[in-house]
């Protein structure tokens, strides 16, 4: 198997300081839990930004101050920005901070679903427009599947060329209406990929645990963080998004899976060496 990509998301746009008291929303603090968990093993940053209020946001000078301070502690790190933010941004404000910041990753949700309370809406206009820009602008998406149908999706979008392989995917389990985080699951995403693609997952809440395990074992790679789950075990808040990475580096030993460098990771994607 591969080396094992650890990807950290430390912020979302779903969680909040009433979940948490430890989540970290502005750009240092967002910068120093990601600098923990790159020192800890993590080669990917999934990055959300927030107001100074505290609320998601889109907005191209958060991105920008939040990606400058991680770049300053983490150079080499494969920076992957949410081209969703949250709920309710326009196509404009989701494309604009990738065409002008030119990440390593953007994340491409492929497909419309009901999403906690709201409705999470990815029409087939806009991710035409969103695989276009990545394209011209040399990103690689990170094709975010909540739901089988959207493997489908992203199927149809790299025969039409708004995508191109190899696909890298993110099974995004348990996230309240979508797919539920079970192993059956798991296994009938990643058996509808495209041939040659790479893929990654994460389980959210009580689910964590068991995808983590799926996904080193399978040979895929793992996503954790503060975004997708806050406690460390049943009760036991996670103080730092490291301390998640030190749990997948101990899963992976248990599995004889060693977890890939930054450089490794880059080759594996098949993205550029960091200049």
């Amino acid at each position: 198997m591969e080396k094992l990509i650890i990807t950290v998301a430390t912020t979302g746009a779903m969680t909040t300081k009433e979940n948490t008291p430890y989540l970290a929303t502005q750009p240092e603090e967002i910068a120093e839990e990601v600098y923990g968990a790159y020192q800890a093993g993590a080669a990917i940053a999934h990055v959300h930004v927030r107001t100074e209020e505290d609320k998601p946001t889109m907005a191209l000078d958060r991105f920008e101050a939040t990606v400058g301070a991680i770049r300053a502690r983490c150079p080499d790190i494969i920076i992957n920005m949410t081209s969703s933010g949250g709920l309710g941004f326009s196509d404009e404000e989701r494309i604009h901070p990738h065409t002008v910041l030119k990440p390593d990753m953007g994340t491409f949700d492929a497909g419309s679903m009901n999403f906690y309370q709201g409705v999470f809406l990815n029409s087939p206009t806009f991710l035409e427009k969103l695989g276009a820009a990545y394209i011209e602008n040399g990103i690689k998406p990170e094709v975010e599947v909540f739901d089988a149908g959207m493997v489908w999706n992203a199927k149809r979008l790299l025969k039409d060329g708004f995508l191109k392989a190899p696909v890298h995917f993110q099974c995004c389990m348990h996230v309240f209406g979508g797919m539920e985080g079970n192993a059956r699951n798991l296994v009938h995403l990643v058996d509808s990929m495209p041939e040659g693609s790479t893929w990654s997952a994460f389980g959210c809440g009580p689910t964590a645990n068991l995808v983590m395990a799926m996904a080193i074992n399978m040979g895929g790679h793992v996503r954790v963080g503060m975004e997708d789950n806050v406690y460390l075990s049943k009760g036991e808040l996670a103080k730092h998004n490291y301390e998640f990475v030190e749990k997948v580096q101990r899963l992976a030993a248990e599995f004889k899976r060693p977890v890939a460098s930054v450089t490794e990771a880059r080759a594996i994607l098949g993205l550029p060496p960091k200049k």
